[in-house]
């Protein structure tokens, strides 16, 4: 991590981007105090996720698919919940 002033970083942002892109954090500062961060955003899946990882272990309840009581959900369709 580098901590810069906004003007270095006004003269050579391409050096600081260019630093970001092998991984590293600029901290850019005001008067030498820190205002923001300049850090790398994670890669891209360059394939898709799979699907099922957990096929066998994950078990779904029956009452999963009932109908919610009407009480819950009124309180979701922004009614008053009565306790």
């Amino acid at each position: 991590m580098i901590k810069v002033n906004i003007h270095e970083v006004k003269v050579h942002l391409s050096r600081y981007l260019a630093r970001v892109e092998k991984g590293e954090t600029v901290v850019i500062c005001r008067r030498n105090v820190p205002i923001a961060q300049l850090r790398p955003l994670p890669k891209e899946r360059n394939r898709p996720r799979p699907v099922g990882l957990h096929k066998g272990k994950i078990e779904v309840p029956e009452a999963f698919f009932e109908p919610l009581p009407e009480k819950l959900l009124s309180a979701f369709e922004g009614g008053a919940s009565e306790e």
